[in-house]
């Protein structure tokens, strides 16, 4: 969708004059007396969310119960709601701020249903559960995150049409004429007792991946420059406009690494990076990883000011609390101090008033959710799948190679063997024996992740599976093996270590990384580094997430706009019935000197 550039500017000249103007009232009394004594003084707190991923209630769609882990976190914005009311009534509500750094509109069944099933673009269609939570939350503004284009520009549009509040995104911009396709931050005025308001900016910004991650939504619409180029520019502007405080909300972590490598020149986790290098940031709110930081400190380059960062953990787990201690020198506001906090969800009850309003809703989806689609012959379980192979996964694999096929009969490649990848997205997925819902066979694949097909070789499918062997942590010959402690070394999340169906082989965890994969074999016979494939793989993985090798630049044979999620559904309604004895099988296995781990 083309930027308009005349509703932009008429959006950008609302947030600049202040979306929130937050400071109606006089500061508590403490303030106020404070002032007696000749010391102006004023402080307000800044509430962030990130990563909500369509999470509203302490639910799990997939389990069809109330949400729980091993940590026996909470989640959703009802919980939120609850804590922020609280912080609200201790502060004073005219003290406060809400913002949210991104990725708010994938995640759950909840928001597909919203975007798929009954999406909000259909003409007199349904607000957004998130939009109607979050306006009923007062928030005052949100960044962009790379999840928001996964249903296309479109829909994107009309949550931002739904939403009370700016959706941020500086370096989101109109391929065509290189301006910001969203408003690049917004301006809050929180009021004081003595006379003068506090101006508060903050600048949104969001991940350059999308353009890899989303390529077929966004390429020739827009364009994701870095977050560190954007903020240089944009953070002058803001402090010559009168800012007193300038707050980041950005999606992207801040370990100033990437998981697409070389495909662009441009850093996915690069708040810190931010912090450190571009002058005039007093505190960013930081999304995108998925990890949980309280309070972290950053010193930039150039000013040796310390810049305060802080992450709440993912689908409103966790609140972060900023809060600044401004004073007034020399006829202006200086932040004397700030310092981060994050409170837990798990403490504190649902709010009724967001329950209430998206009831409906959510009866409608745990409805959807527990259709039957058909039956499977024996449990399978994913308990196990990242270490062993299970079923479960082949079963991923299974489907996918079996459509890949299907839409090549015909072509000058349908002779070609088909192989596939899969990964462990949820070590808690189950499709039980007997009837299977839709919320089972969803459960196992909880990415909006769409297939394709690239053309690949046997030399480079090694590569492949000696790049996701990284995963593993060394272990040598007779060393006791823990399952708990065997993966995720250096921090190698579950969906970035890949199995592959159709060829056989074994993985010696106790070589070093590189040195791993042995015995490959296709056919019983070993793999030749010359023959050819077609690759069945997910959008995410083949347009670069993970940076593995070579995938990335492999011929593209075919692909698919529906996700593999929706494919699964699909294929298991036509079939009716799963029987693991047609696909499962034992391809890949850990080895210490020949011999397997299990």
């Amino acid at each position: 969708m083309p930027l308009n550039r005349r509703k932009f500017l008429e959006k950008s000249a609302v947030t600049g004059a202040g979306v929130a103007l937050a400071g109606a009232v006089s500061a508590p009394g403490a303030q106020a007396a404070e002032a007696k004594r000749g010391a102006k003084r004023y402080a307000f707190t800044v509430l962030g969310t990130t990563d909500l991923h369509g999470n509203v209630f302490n639910w799990d769609y997939f389990t069809d119960k109330e949400f729980d882990d091993k940590d026996h976190n909470d989640v959703g914005l009802a919980k939120v709601s609850t804590l922020v009311n609280r912080v609200r009534a201790e502060k004073g509500r005219r003290n406060t701020l809400l913002i949210d750094a991104g990725d708010t509109i994938q995640g759950t069944q909840l928001s597909y249903y919203y975007a798929k099933v009954d999406p909000i673009t259909a003409v007199g269609g349904p607000v957004h559960p998130m939009a109607q939570a979050m306006n009923a939350m007062e928030y005052d503004a949100a960044a962009l995150g790379n999840h928001e284009f996964n249903y296309g520009i479109p829909v994107l549009r009309k949550f931002e049409q739904q939403c009370r509040f700016p959706l941020l995104g500086a370096n989101a911009l109109d391929a065509k004429t290189l301006r910001p396709a969203f408003a690049p931050y917004s301006m809050h005025r929180l009021r004081t007792p003595f006379g003068r308001d506090v101006k508060v900016a903050v600048l949104g910004l969001t991940n350059p991946g999308i353009a890899i991650w989303d390529k077929a939504n966004v390429q020739g619409k827009m364009t994701f420059p870095g977050l560190e180029e954007q903020a240089a520019k944009w953070v002058p502007k803001l402090r010559s406009m009168g800012a007193d405080v300038v707050i980041v909300s950005a999606h992207s972590g801040s370990s100033g690494t990437s998981s697409y490598g070389d495909q662009l020149p441009y850093i996915e986790n690069a708040a810190g990076l931010v912090a450190e290098q571009v002058p005039g940031i007093d505190a960013i709110l930081v999304g995108h990883a998925h990890t949980e930081i309280p309070e972290y400190f950053v010193t930039n380059k150039k000013t040796g000011k310390k810049v305060v960062l802080s992450e709440p953990l993912k689908w409103g787990q966790r609140l972060t609390l900023f809060d600044f201690e401004l004073v007034w020198e020399k006829g202006c506001w200086k932040v004397e101090k700030v310092g981060a906090k994050v409170l837990n969800s798990n403490t504190v009850e649902e709010d009724p008033k967001i329950t209430k309003l998206l009831g409906d809703e959510h009866e409608k989806v745990v409805a959807y959710v527990n259709q039957v689609i058909g039956t499977n012959a024996a449990e399978m379980t994913s308990a196990e799948a990242p270490y062993k192979d299970v079923p479960i996964i082949d079963l991923i694999n299974h489907i996918q190679a079996d459509t890949v096929k299907q839409a090549l009969a015909g072509t000058e490649h349908a002779a070609l063997p088909v192989l596939s990848q899969a990964a462990c997205f949820s070590r808690s997925a189950r499709i039980p024996a007997g009837q299977v819902t839709i919320r089972d066979v969803a459960g196992l694949y909880v990415f909006e992740n769409t297939l394709e097909a690239r053309l690949m070789t046997g030399a480079q499918m090694k590569a492949y599976l000696e790049y996701s062997a990284n995963y593993f942590v060394q272990t040598a010959p007779g060393a006791a093996v823990d399952p708990a402690k065997l993966t995720n070394a250096n921090g190698t999340p579950d969906y970035n270590y890949d199995v592959v169906s159709g060829l056989s082989y074994e993985i010696d965890i106790a070589k070093p990384a590189g040195s791993r994969v042995t015995n490959v074999r296709f056919e019983g016979q070993p793999l030749a580094d010359d023959a050819q494939f077609v690759f069945a793989v997910n959008n995410y993985r083949a347009n670069g997430g993970g940076n593995f090798p070579h995938v990335a630049a492999a011929r593209l044979l075919w692909s698919n706009s529906d996700e593999i999620r929706n494919t699964m559904i699909a294929w298991v309604k036509a079939k009716g019935s799963i029987d693991p004895a047609a696909f499962a099988a034992v391809d890949w296995k850990l080895t210490r000197e020949g011999t397997p781990v299990f």
